[in-house]
């Protein structure tokens, strides 16, 4: 979990994407700067409260996957709370870079799609579907 959200995803698609979408689609900078700025500085905010939630009230006590049922009365607490609080947090991030790199890609593309590399076509691909699956996947 924290492995996925806060690492994998920032990196690949907040490192890689911010430094190869403009470079390859010949823009000066993301689309939306500020939008790009707010979905980075979220995501310590979202592991502060990932990282708390571990010391509140004996743990979460969900595993890193967050795979048992999170309605019993075994998995109530503050702790579980900040814990899908944090994902929220998470998800945000990641929608709004998402939305970031679909509009920069649609705003910087060649009238051609077949002259695009594979990456800003996959970016865009991705940003579509965490803007559709990221809201959901906190909820359970």
């Amino acid at each position: 979990l924290v492995m996925i959200f806060f690492f994998v995803m920032p990196v690949m698609m907040g490192g890689f994407g911010n430094w190869l979408i403009p470079l390859l689609l010949g823009g000066p900078d993301m689309h939306f700067p500020r939008l790009n700025n707010f979905s980075f500085w979220v995501l310590p905010w979202a592991l502060d409260l990932a990282v708390l939630s571990v010391f509140t009230e004996g743990g979460s006590g969900t595993g890193w996957t967050l795979y048992p049922p999170l309605s019993t009365y075994l998995y109530m607490g503050k702790s579980v709370d900040l814990t899908i609080f944090s994902l929220h947090l998470a998800g945000i991030g990641s929608i709004f870079g998402s939305i970031n790199f679909i509009v920069t890609v649609r705003a910087l593309k060649l009238t051609d799609l077949h002259l695009l590399s594979m990456f800003p076509i996959s970016m865009l691909v991705t940003g579509h579907l965490l803007v559709v699956a990221s809201p959901v996947l906190p909820g359970g």
